[in-house]
């Protein structure tokens, strides 16, 4: 199995507690999800992030399929950082860590990913013209989202 991985940065001009409460209310993934995408809540998200939390989504990725996707947070440390991985979905396998950092003026959100996709061959050749650009796609909408509802960093 081929591991890739992603990663991403954002500065915002918004406080520690302002950026990690956002970020730890999964009802605010679906604001900075592609509308596209379509995503939604199916269970799991009423209560605060905690280590252990299972939470269930459904979500059309890719040629309008619709598909369910398991998440559970395996980490988190209050104002630092938070782990979910994928246990059902559309990845073969998918490892997302949050990090949110204070800077002056605001805060560093950071993202790594680590992911590989099903179908072996077929999957690794999908991923430079399918999978790669969606994900992109994504964490842009997710950048130009954040960037209308906090400001951009100056």
């Amino acid at each position: 199995m081929k591991v890739y991985s992603k990663t991403s940065a954002q500065k915002l001009p918004i406080t520690l507690q302002v950026a990690w409460d956002f970020l730890t209310n999964p009802h605010n993934l679906s604001k900075i999800t592609p509308p596209l995408m379509n995503f939604k809540i199916v269970a799991g998200a009423e209560k605060a992030l905690y280590a252990g939390q299972i939470i269930t989504y459904s979500v059309t990725p890719l040629f309008g399929i619709k598909t369910p996707w398991v998440s559970e947070i395996t980490h988190i440390v209050d104002k630092k950082y938070f782990i979910d991985v994928q246990i059902q979905g559309p990845y073969a396998f998918w490892h997302h860590q949050h990090f949110v950092t204070e800077i002056e003026g605001g805060v560093l959100m950071e993202d790594i990913i680590h992911y590989a996709l099903p179908l072996g061959i077929v999957g690794q050749m999908a991923h430079p013209i399918i999978v790669k650009p969606k994900l992109e796609e994504i964490f842009q909408h997710r950048t130009t989202t954040l960037n209308k509802i906090f400001g951009t960093f100056k």
